[in-house]
């Protein structure tokens, strides 16, 4: 998919304090007209809270967020509902998102002002990605995808319960309602579906029961008009890709206490599993989790391929994930923004920056997610001398990903010194055997999230081999060194300060070597560090400088994208030329193959593999889930065919 950048809605505010979206010619409801509409439209019509009670999981797909009134509402509604699902599921696209402060001002006399204040300070930045936000501790989820609702239908995976069908009249959007919309949100209904609309034209009734629904018009309240109200009942089910459907909760396994397998714990955890953790090592984070400290940012680029996408993504969900344990001390790092370094010469400078800046302005990238600094400012925020100009994430930082690892992991059951040798099926069941051959441990699902080892079990097995790289790294600590440096800076190599309790001093790095097996420490590998570290900032390091390292192992695969998804059987049943058609070993998982952007990427990967473990909404777009897929070796393959 082709991102477009996202276009935040343009607000006039009249004398009442009425929100009119000037593009398109209509108005956004008061907040009590707003609430009033969506209970008794959306909620009354799909037979809300009624049919949601006693439900472990259950979906709403909305095509129009707008200014967020039937969210709030339906998140009302849930709290108030003793009978209420375990998890609120609410999927949501919206075109023209409001500015955080359109968004405040919108809900300013919302009867429900308390909720509406908690989505406005947890609003993300308007970029064109699936954003995932949880309230509630973690029960209620929202899912926003900014962007065309057309073109983003396609990529959302959920199984939606109930759909509201919203949107400016469609004399105003007519790209809202169009037959293509509704046949890509009916291919995203469960068996049980219904839906509701404010909208009771012949237009929509005609095209929602041409996409499988049974359509009728409600009566409204009394003095009210009447709405759309309808339910999946299709003639028959085009083929496509499977939709995730919620599993009820069991006991799973993760095999690797590093960062991919603790988020992916925790996540598990969050929806309702029974996790248990796994680790050849005594202790968790012992690999390439176990260095001092490590960066997490995202990236731009011009053609916001795949890799620019996911690690936007990623990024994202880093921030909304780290930084709350950053402020708060619970773990050691810095959430002060970070600055990437454009790598240029003296006669470049200039002309680097106007790059950046156009790209930012095509790609309509918003200033809270990334800004282009000229190398003076950036050299002043960064407190020392850079040698270009700079990208800024301000939601970029630093963190020490072993002490990350440990609160992830706190409370949750582990199992240090266990080595699984082999996987074996037993009933329905995995099991995971020692060297011995003994059963280490029996469960409903198993996520492999232990680096190579995750493809030598699966070869053991009897599942075929992944091109996967291990690359030596070696990273040079200079403690106690007076650097100046404010801010943590990436590019060619990073560099980033550390705190007494770490040390003190400058860490700076890494190398990365292709099947290089020495566990010594290496001077010239020092030195290549610290002269990288001399090009990216003008540190002048002495050689008399005492240095100290680690050298950790990373795997990649040989796109450099991650490798994470259900595990395809070899002999695969029907298409095999589209990831999504695979057919998969049920219950096994893998999650493996982050590279050296683990802290950035952990987070969402971990929430992607616990959604498709659980069947619930998936947090990523279909084509970004697709490049991850460990099945896309067998898809080229079958293309090439």
């Amino acid at each position: 998919m082709k991102t477009a950048a996202v276009r935040p809605a343009r607000i006039a505010w009249d004398a009442s304090g009425t929100a009119h979206a000037i593009d398109f010619g209509d108005a956004y409801p008061a907040p009590a007209d707003g609430l009033a509409r969506a209970r008794g439209v959306y909620l009354a019509g799909n037979q809300l809270p009624a049919r949601w009670a006693g439900r472990e999981h259950f979906t709403v797909l909305e095509t129009g967020f707008g200014a967020g009134h039937n969210f709030i509402a339906t998140w009302d509604a849930w709290q108030r509902d003793p009978a209420r699902s375990q998890w609120l599921h609410y999927v949501a696209v919206e075109g023209h998102p409001l500015a955080r402060s359109d968004l405040v001002r919108a809900h300013a006399r919302s009867p429900l002002l308390a909720l509406a204040q908690t989505l406005a300070a947890a609003w993300p930045e308007l970029t064109p990605n699936l954003h995932p936000l949880t309230f509630d501790g973690g029960r209620v989820r929202l899912l926003l995808a900014f962007g065309d609702v057309g073109t983003l239908l396609r990529e959302i995976r959920c199984s939606a319960d109930a759909f509201f069908i919203d949107g400016f009249a469609p004399e105003h959007n007519p790209a809202m309602w169009t037959p293509h919309v509704m046949q890509a949100a009916a291919r995203r209904a469960s068996p049980a579906a219904t839906a509701a609309s404010w909208n009771v034209s012949p237009a929509l009734h005609q095209r929602l029961a041409a996409a499988g629904f049974e359509v009728a018009v409600a009566a409204g309240a009394e003095g009210s008009a009447g709405f759309t109200q309808a339910r999946w009942q299709p003639r028959f089910v085009p083929r496509s890709a499977p939709q995730p459907r919620p599993r009820v909760a069991a006991d799973v396994v993760v095999v690797g206490a590093g960062l991919a397998g603790a988020f992916a714990a925790r996540a598990l955890h969050a929806l309702g599993w029974q996790v248990s953790v796994f680790d050849q090592h005594h202790q968790p984070a012992q690999e390439a989790s176990g260095n001092p400290a490590g960066v997490f940012h995202g990236t731009v680029h011009a053609q916001d391929g795949l890799h620019a996408r996911l690690l936007r993504a990623a990024a994202l969900q880093a921030q909304r994930s780290l930084h709350p344990l950053l402020t708060a001390g619970a773990v050691p790092g810095q959430a002060d923004g970070l600055l990437r370094v454009q790598p240029a010469g003296l006669a470049e400078l200039m002309e680097g920056l106007a790059a950046m800046q156009t790209l930012i302005e095509e790609q309509g990238l918003p200033a809270g997610w990334v800004q282009a600094l000229d190398r003076n400012t950036a050299s002043r925020w960064a407190g020392v001398p850079l040698s270009g100009p700079a990208w800024f994430f301000p939601g970029g930082g630093w963190v020490a990903p072993q002490a990350l690892v440990a609160n992830i992991l706190r409370g949750l059951p582990f199992a240090g010194g266990c080595r699984v040798a082999a996987l074996r099926q037993a009933g329905g069941r995995w099991q995971l055997l020692g060297a011995d051959g003994a059963v280490l441990a029996d469960a409903a699902a198993v996520v492999l999230a232990n680096a190579a080892q995750a493809t030598q079990l699966l070869t053991s097995w009897g599942a075929g081999a992944w091109p996967l790289r291990r690359l030596r790294g070696q990273l040079t600590m200079l403690p106690g060194t007076a650097s100046g440096l404010a801010l943590p800076l990436s590019g060619d190599g990073y560099a980033l300060p550390l705190p007494a309790a770490l040390g003190g001093g400058l860490l700076c790095g890494a190398t990365s070597n292709l099947d290089d097996d020495e566990a010594s420490e290496r001077s010239a590998d020092h030195s290549f560090n610290l002269q990288r570290l001399a090009r990216l900032c003008g540190l002048a390091v002495p050689s008399s400088a005492a240095v100290q390292g680690r050298v950790a192992w990373r795997v990649q695969a040989d796109d450099r994208l991650p490798l994470v998804g259900p595990v395809p059987e070899l002999a695969t049943q029907g298409r095999s030329d589209q990831a999504r058609m695979l057919s998969r070993c049920e219950g096994l998982f893998v999650c493996t193959a982050l590279g050296g952007r683990g802290i950035t990427l952990a987070p969402l990967m971990g929430a992607l593999v616990a959604a498709q473990v659980a069947g619930t909404p998936v947090p990523l777009e279909q084509s970004l889930v697709d490049a991850i897929d460990p099945g896309r070796w067998q898809v080229r393959a079958a293309r090439r065919r």
